[in-house]
């Protein structure tokens, strides 16, 4: 078909006005401020890698396309599904990486440089990031700073979050199918146990236990402890730790008498070489992760409880706990603690569905092990 050059030269203007004419995209985040964008987001910058987790449910088989900068969180906190990542996508490796907002390191000439529509932060870093005129600074450049969460309050604001991503990337179809499947798997757990008698098992959540020394770190009424209460258990901290994170003494755990105990992990060889750490997550070696659980168990806070008596000890990929995927979580809990109500629940299975629609990587094993199996 020959078209003329006059022809040409009026669809790209046509086409130059339909850009420049797309309507602005006005998003309420989480932290409950307004943010206009001219048009749909095309240069992104992640205030923290692990952002990833819910943009690739978003962008599906291009989830860096969009990305120009990101911070270099993800290949520390979890070196596995970095590494998955960049063997499909070489190129995210290139990427700019930037220091955090929290810890100062943040670079915003670096930043402007790179003439992002938006920056994507984590609600944690708000005050530092105010305290630090980081939002003054950028906000002088022309470039808005919109806060999501999947870690502070994962149950109320990783949905949200993915809504306001995908607002951000002219994406909400898609979040919204991604909505709807995360309903569908928390409420296999909350159907049950709403119509079902039982009595909710005392659970010590272990957070990064053998992380450190020092013992130990656990959850309060949110995040994780939150999981163990919807999966039909009772977190032994819920009353002792008025905050989301926080920690308790071996003591107080004795006392507590927990019937099960949940450890978080991950390969944390960036952070603690060599750690005690229990190394689950993608592609993680079960032998290795059930023996390190098992010397957990040894620690003083451990001593003589029913828990490490019945061998209800278990752990789990500690970084559910800020991504958007916490409903697997909820139902591999609820299996450890009632598996007699779940008994036909297959998470590995809700893992497997997951990464088959809505991730561009492959699944592999080794979220969790437990000395009970």
């Amino acid at each position: 078909m020959f078209i003329r050059a006059g022809t040409l030269a009026l669809l790209a203007t046509a086409s130059l006005t339909a850009v420049a004419q797309a309507d602005p995209v006005t998003v309420t985040d989480v932290a409950g401020r307004q943010v206009t964008l001219e048009a749909p987001a095309e240069r992104i910058i992640l205030g923290e890698g692990r952002q990833i987790y819910l943009l690739a449910v978003l962008e599906g088989e291009d989830p860096f396309g969009k990305v120009v900068g990101w911070r270099r969180d993800l290949s520390e906190a979890d070196p596995d599904t970095y590494a998955a990542y960049a063997r499909k996508f070489p190129q995210m490796t290139e990427l700019p990486t930037f220091g955090g907002f929290k810890d100062g390191t943040f670079d915003v000439e670096q930043a402007a440089a790179l003439q992002p529509d938006v920056v994507l932060m984590n609600l944690e870093a708000k005050a530092a990031t105010e305290d630090a005129g980081y939002d003054d600074k950028l906000g002088q450049l022309g470039i808005p700073i919109v806060y999501v969460d999947f870690r502070e309050d994962p149950m109320e604001n990783s949905i949200r979050s993915m809504r306001i991503m995908g607002q951000l990337i002219d994406k909400s179809d898609r979040a919204e199918e991604y909505v709807a499947f995360v309903e569908q798997q928390m409420a296999r757990v909350t159907d049950v146990l709403k119509d079902a008698t039982f009595e909710r098992p005392k659970v010590f959540v272990d957070r990064a236990g053998g992380y450190s020394d020092d013992c130990c770190m656990t959850f309060g009424n949110g995040n994780f402890g939150e999981y163990v209460e919807i999966a039909g258990g009772s977190n032994i901290a819920k009353d002792i730790l008025p905050s989301t994170f926080g920690t308790l003494n071996p003591e107080q755990i004795i006392a507590a008498n927990p019937d099960q105990v949940i450890v978080t992990g991950g390969q944390w060889d960036a952070y603690v070489p060599g750690g005690k750490w229990v190394g689950v997550g993608p592609g993680s070696d079960m032998t290795v992760a059930r023996d390190k659980l098992q010397a957990l168990t040894e620690r003083t806070a451990m001593t003589g409880i029913p828990a490490v008596e019945t061998g209800q000890v278990h752990a789990i990929w500690h970084q559910f706990y800020d991504n958007p995927y916490y409903f697997v979580a909820v139902q591999q809990l609820a299996k450890w603690l009632h598996p007699e109500l779940f008994a036909e629940l297959e998470p590995e299975d809700t893992l497997k569905e997951l990464h088959t629609r809505f991730l561009p990587i492959d699944y592999q094993p080794g979220y969790w092990v437990s000395l009970h199996d």
